[in-house]
């Protein structure tokens, strides 16, 4: 039963080992527990959190039924096949879409974006000019506004 063995020591040496072990050569030692002590407590075997899991019970029993009627784990039910294949066709359908839209855009459209862009960069800078801008220069607009929507509210 020890070939293994018998390759790395001398056959003097195997001979015995063989003679020291009545057991007929079992490596394993025997757990003090065996021989009936009332007093030790016996250890249980721990319970696998997963194994006890319902998800995992009934993923088990699924991949049990799929061996017995031969399909393969990697393959996937129809349904789901097809749901997979319409959301790529989506997404390429969407990309293709994209694509052809920024090809398609006129010179015309093209100047307005920039012009739109223009005009946003330039409303920043001046809302920062005016972030900038000492404390009694803004009271001061404000006064203005105010004067002047309280001066058009009497002429009316």
């Amino acid at each position: 039963p020890h070939a293994n063995t018998s390759f790395f020591l001398p056959a003097s040496m195997y001979t015995e080992i063989q003679r020291e072990r009545p057991d007929g050569g079992n490596i394993l030692t025997h757990p003090d527990y065996i021989d009936g002590n009332p007093d030790l407590i016996k250890p249980k075997k721990l319970l696998n959190p997963v194994k006890a899991s319902k998800s995992h019970q009934e993923l088990h029993r699924e991949l049990l039924m799929n061996h017995k009627r031969g399909l393969g784990v990697e393959s996937k039910p129809e349904l789901q096949r097809v749901l997979e294949h319409r959301r790529r066709d989506l997404l390429i359908k969407q990309k293709k879409e994209e694509e052809e839209a920024k090809k398609l855009q006129s010179p015309f459209e093209k100047e307005l974006l920039k012009r739109h862009q223009r005009l946003d960069q330039l409303e920043k800078e001046q809302e920062k000019q005016e972030d900038h801008a000492p404390e009694f220069i803004k009271v001061k607009e404000n006064l203005r506004r105010t004067s002047t929507v309280t001066g058009d509210e009497k002429a009316a």
